[in-house]
């Protein structure tokens, strides 16, 4: 894989790598506004975005699917991202409305799906057949 070289590389690579801790991607004044199921909440600042991060994507994992759309102030960024968790294979789907300024990430709007373990996602793949 090539170096990362944009903010949003950067943080695409923490994510896959389970490296938030090292990321450097976010401005210091960065906002995170959060869609996950049933809930809604934000976060302000590097270190609390770490912190949600981090437990997010606590394990390295692989973009079964990728799909990047730049903006005028950034990315809009969709994924499908597999991990092993605790020797369950689990997937996640997000999109990430990113605001991007001087090569930091000033905004995250991120919508989630949800963590889905093996279990759950043979019943959805069992719903689509």
């Amino acid at each position: 894989m090539p170096d990362p070289t944009t903010a949003v590389d950067r943080f695409l690579d923490a994510v896959r790598t389970a490296t938030i801790g090292e990321c450097d991607a976010w401005a210091e004044d960065v906002v995170l506004d959060a869609t996950v199921p049933n809930w809604r909440f934000h976060r302000r600042g590097v270190a609390s975005i770490k912190d949600t991060y981090r437990s997010w994507f606590a394990d390295e994992g692989r973009f079964d699917e990728l799909h990047r759309q730049v903006v005028p102030d950034g990315e809009v960024v969709q994924y499908v991202l597999a991990w092993t968790e605790d020797g369950v294979p689990h997937t996640a789907h997000h999109v990430h409305l990113l605001s991007v300024r001087d090569d930091r990430i000033q905004s995250d709007l991120v919508m989630c799906g949800g963590r889905w373990p093996a279990g759950l996602m043979a019943e959805m793949e069992a719903a689509d057949a």
